[in-house]
């Protein structure tokens, strides 16, 4: 697992290639990174589906829990595809602006 810090939120990308090792990876070190927005970059996952990415789902849902954003960036599966509660966006420009726009409705106390 590679981080690295951005402006206001922490870049994570597997180095490995199985999804379900990055997935337990995530959840064993979740302290370690709790207090951050979170973009978890898939890129490299071309042929990723929707089963997959829904490993995800529970993590997200406990990072989102601590008030924090959680993103998933991979454009292999469509949003329809995906449960509402699991934030994913095509692109790294997308998913700062998806922490932004959750930063500033925290901030607006929503």
């Amino acid at each position: 697992m590679k981080t690295s810090k951005k402006e206001n939120f922490l870049l994570i990308e597997n180095d490995t290639d199985s999804l379900t090792d990055f997935v337990s990876g995530l959840t064993k070190h979740h302290n370690d990174f709790k207090s951050e927005n979170l973009v978890v970059d898939l890129r490299r996952y071309n042929e990723a589906n929707a089963e997959s990415l829904l490993a995800f789902l529970e993590i997200s849902n406990v990072h989102r829990g601590e008030n924090k954003s959680f993103v998933l960036v991979n454009d292999a599966v469509g949003i329809d595809e995906l449960p509402e509660e699991l934030v994913v966006v095509p692109t790294l420009q997308e998913a700062e602006d998806m922490i932004q726009m959750d930063e500033i409705q925290r901030d607006l106390g929503f």
